[in-house]
């Protein structure tokens, strides 16, 4: 009978091998590949991991393998329910298969966001998932060339030969600007910042479809400065303190959270949301759901964006030089609330509206 060595330590594969009288070759097996052992063989094992309460050195399976069982997810910020939607789906496609998801936020800095990707690659992920407002070529194609796959998150790259998953932004901005002309608005303001971001850049086009379809509408460019809160609330200042023949008759934020910030403002100056002025988001943050204007805005489907980034990233992880690169495309729909219809046609709209599933494309 083999005995059993004295544990000065936490336990290691010896002591379960000794315990489970085999070699250290089956214990690896019943880890990695537990079809290679037969199913007492196995049960023998487990038992012994269990008995002795064994952790697998997973440093030291990346070290002899090169990659960890663990993928990376880089956002752009959690401050938007998009991205932590995204990581939702993106963990949950993940438990799925094994792995382990690590997350870090860029909070909208470029430098902060190569430091993460290079720390996910120093911590040895089979690859990275990257939820980036830019196409970061230089960044992605530094990590690419050391062999680690890249999948874009809400980003659709233009130079970078990468696998993507996005909604249609462009329809975004056309239903949301259809839907204020639906209402009755002539003169949209268009509350926005940072065109040089391709999901500003196609929300914009959008709207200028929708308007272009009704050649009594105008735009009116209201330019916020940023994308956070307090660029929507200079800008919804600047709207109030409008001539009344002049100031927009409907708005459309870019984001929610400058609807939301106009909104505020807007109702600050004695101006009703949406009798006076409908207001319109655009990307389904959950933070303007609530509060007393519930705002309108255009689904986003994160969940559905991360686990579809995941099944990409897991596509490619497998198929190595095989693998084509390919976009999935997700719809998006309207959801109407107070900010453009009003509390009883918004409740109507809930009471006849039934959840269903995005619909996908792929190019």
């Amino acid at each position: 009978m083999a005995q059993i060595p004295r544990r000065s330590a936490p336990p290691s594969v010896h002591h379960v091998a000794a315990r489970a009288g085999v070699s250290l070759a089956t214990v690896s097996n019943v880890i990695n590949h537990p079809e290679r052992v037969s199913d007492a063989t196995a049960s023998r094992v487990r038992d012994a991991i269990s008995a002795l309460g064994y952790t697998p050195n997973h440093n030291a399976r990346a070290l002899a393998s090169g990659r960890t069982r663990s993928v990376g997810l880089v956002l752009s910020s959690l401050r938007n329910s998009l991205f932590t939607d995204m990581v939702s789906g993106a963990n949950d496609a993940a438990r799925e298969h094994g792995l382990t998801l690590l997350m870090a936020s860029a909070e909208n800095d470029t430098t902060r966001q190569g430091e993460h990707l290079a720390f996910m690659e120093s911590a040895r992920v089979s690859g990275i998932l990257l939820a980036s407002m830019t196409e970061s070529a230089d960044q992605v194609t530094a990590v690419r060339q050391h062999g680690l796959p890249v999948v874009y998150v809400n980003y659709e790259p233009s130079t970078v030969e990468a696998c993507s998953v996005v909604v249609d932004n462009e329809r975004a901005g056309y239903i949301a600007g259809t839907h204020l002309i639906e209402q009755g608005c002539r003169r949209i303001g268009f509350v926005s910042a940072r065109p040089d971001l391709q999901p500003v850049a196609r929300r914009r086009v959008g709207l200028l479809r929708a308007i272009a379809e009704h050649p009594d509408v105008t735009l009116v460019e209201v330019d916020a400065g940023d994308i956070d809160p307090p660029g929507g609330t200079d800008a919804g200042a600047r709207i109030a303190a409008m001539p009344a023949h002049e100031r927009p008759d409907g708005v459309l934020g870019v984001t929610d959270l400058l609807a939301m910030a106009v909104v505020t403002e807007l109702r600050a100056a004695g101006i009703r949301v949406p009798e006076e002025i409908p207001v319109s988001g655009c990307d389904h943050n959950s933070v303007a759901w609530g509060g007393a204007v519930p705002l309108t805005s255009v689904t986003q489907h994160g969940q559905d964006m991360g686990a579809a980034a995941l099944a990409l990233l897991l596509a490619e992880m497998t198929e190595g030089r095989n693998h084509v690169h390919r976009t999935v495309v997700l719809d998006s729909e309207l959801i109407a609330r107070e900010s453009t219809v009003g509390r009883t046609r918004a409740a109507d709209a809930r009471r006849s509206t039934s959840p269903c599933d995005p619909r996908r494309t792929e190019a």
